[in-house]
């Protein structure tokens, strides 16, 4: 546990952001000084809160998952261990920060969508998909086939849904996977692929990989699903608010103009921050009794771990809603503004700022530079880390600039989402299976809380000057897709040096022969 770590990891991933912010907020696209002052007290809150949050996950969160899952796999219990994996899945995503971020930025966009409501569908896909996830790595299954099943039925199920609402469906799955979420999921992965019993592990780790990578399928096949019951339901997604919607947002228009947000948004946030952790509490004392039965030291060090998590989640949503999304928001709106007026420069502005934006979140989150340190010790260092971040750089700068493109030219989603999932279940075939399991796992990992915070907002706002609703929505989804295809190409050029290796050693033994 090393809370400098932590807040050296959020300010890498945070400053970037806000430095872009500040330069073109003084210069092309002027936020006021109000609006500024907002953004910079949010951007330290949510550095404060997200270090906090990850610390009350490591100590707290993490420990919980691990045990846990070990508990139930020694317990040589199927069901149990699925059941109880569901409903760990969907307390773990109710928790999900990014999640209760996420479900705000639609509910403020389709008001006709219950925050509440989606955010339980989005964690019943996730707790699903975990049975299912968990169900391959014990039967052995074909990860490659189990994906291509998978994401066969997801394309199935948009074909019916509203085109406003398949962004926000793909968008979810990346969302999903979060600091909170991908603890728990890889802690149970690794735990049950460990002590799988009466089976053979595989010989290139690839069954440590790829529960990730099926659980973020589950949102989306669910958030699909909803979107169908809404279109079939005759409401109005866009144009009707509800009670909660209008209240909330009184709540958060009634310091907008002053500092005072920061103060007035407390107690509503707590109460919200507090439904989140809660399940989690309940579930670690039902736990302890049940499966666990800890000593009281390590009971109340999991304890404090959800302290420091409900303080951490607090104040990130504080930060979050008080200043930084909606500065982001303006920008967005100002940028997208100039370019719904046709001048060619500032289209090309608003996309090399997407372009930027994108080249600079992936490299600033820590989990991607975990995923490229992974994949350069299971290349023994063939594929060098610094090739592997410019790849997933570029691959993000091309999906939020195109997001930006889509949000004046208005051309569908689906456009550029089934080609790119079709070019990564091509690579399935030639793809290392170990390489194609980190692909798909690592498609939440590019999308982190600035993406679900900062960029989405940033985006929502370009679309709604543009006359969008929620066209924007898919960026985080496109953000996701980049590391299927890189991580997967990165797969099949390691694949052909070792041929060429291996044949090149076969020739100079066949010499000296």
């Amino acid at each position: 546990m090393n809370i400098l770590n932590k807040f050296k990891e959020t300010i890498i991933s945070v400053l970037p952001v806000m430095a872009i912010v500040v330069v073109l907020g003084l210069t092309v696209a002027p936020l006021g000084g109000l609006l500024l002052v907002k953004f910079i007290i949010g951007g330290i809150l949510l550095i404060i809160g997200l270090t906090a949050f990850l610390m009350g996950v490591d100590i707290g969160i993490q420990p919980i998952g691990e045990r846990t899952g070990a508990a139930l796999v020694s317990k040589r219990n199927l069901f149990l261990l699925l059941g109880v994996s569901f409903v760990i899945g969907f307390l773990v995503t109710v928790a999900e920060p990014d999640i209760q971020v996420f479900g705000d930025q639609i509910h403020s966009v389709f008001l006709g969508v219950q925050k509440a409501k989606m955010v339980y569908m989005i964690a019943f896909g996730v707790g699903l998909f975990i049975v299912l996830g968990l169900v391959k790595t014990m039967l052995q299954l074909n990860m490659k086939i189990v994906l291509l099943i998978c994401y066969a039925l997801v394309f199935f199920l948009a074909f019916f849904t509203p085109d406003e609402f398949r962004g926000v469906a793909f968008d979810s799955g990346g969302a999903t996977t979060g600091p909170m979420t991908v603890p728990f999921i890889l802690a149970l992965g690794v735990g049950v692929s460990a002590v799988r019993s009466g089976s053979k592990k595989s010989t290139d780790n690839s069954d440590d990989f790829g529960l990730t990578g099926i659980t973020s399928i589950g949102p989306v096949a669910a958030v699909l699903i909803y979107g169908i019951i809404l279109a079939h339901s005759g409401i109005d997604m866009v144009q009707i608010a509800t009670s909660d919607a209008v209240s909330e947002s009184a709540v958060y228009d009634a310091g907008a103009r002053s500092l005072l947000i920061f103060f007035e948004l407390i107690p509503h946030v707590a109460k919200e921050a507090f439904l989140s952790i809660l399940p989690l509490a309940i579930m670690l004392v039902v736990f302890q009794f049940t499966l666990l039965h800890l000593p009281p030291r390590q009971l109340a060090r999991m304890a404090v771990g959800l302290v420091w998590s409900y303080l951490g989640l607090l104040i990130f949503l504080v930060g979050v809603n008080g200043g930084f999304m909606s500065a982001g928001r303006e920008l967005g709106f100002i940028l997208g503004q100039k370019a719904a007026e046709g001048n060619a420069f500032w289209k090309f502005l608003i996309i090399f700022t997407g372009f930027v934006l994108g080249a600079v979140v992936v490299c600033a989150e820590p989990a991607v530079w975990v995923l490229t340190e992974q994949v350069e010790n299971l290349s023994g260092g063939t594929i060098r880390r610094k090739f592997l971040l410019v790849f997933l750089s570029a691959g993000s700068a091309v999906a939020i600039a195109l997001t930006m493109w889509r949000s004046f030219s208005g051309f569908s989603l689906m456009k550029i989402l089934v080609p790119g999932y079709a070019l990564s279940l091509l690579l399935m075939i030639f793809s290392p299976r170990l390489f194609t399991a980190i692909a798909f796992d690592s498609g939440g990992v590019a999308s982190g809380p600035i993406t679900s915070t900062f960029v989405l907002s940033f985006t929502l706002g370009a679309s709604e000057a543009c006359g969008g609703q929620g066209g924007s929505f898919g960026v985080i989804a496109l953000v996701a897709m980049t590391p299927l295809i890189a991580v997967q190409i990165l797969g099949i050029i390691f694949e052909m040096k070792n041929r060429k290796n291996r044949k090149m050693r076969e020739e100079s033994s066949a010499g000296v022969r």
